[in-house]
């Protein structure tokens, strides 16, 4: 969670605005271009491959679910 906070804090968006429940879409109003900057980023710093797409949107905590499933062997 302290990783993907981070990348979201980078992108403009306030630390207090980020909850385990918060929607990347609905709550966030992030676009396709961000959402495309949080998957690199998150390739970037922890090797997984994660698809952010517009169409289903997911919470923080839905996300680091994602992320934990997705990681490497040697990241966990």
């Amino acid at each position: 969670m302290d990783t993907l906070k981070a990348i979201l804090v980078n992108l403009g968006i306030p630390e207090e605005s980020l909850h385990q429940d918060t929607l990347l879409h609905g709550n966030l109003q992030l676009d396709s271009v961000e959402t495309v900057q949080i998957a690199l980023e998150l390739k970037r710093r922890l090797g997984v491959n994660l698809k952010l797409g517009t169409r289903q949107d997911m919470t923080l905590a839905q996300i680091c679910n994602e992320i934990e499933t997705a990681m490497p062997a040697e990241h966990k």
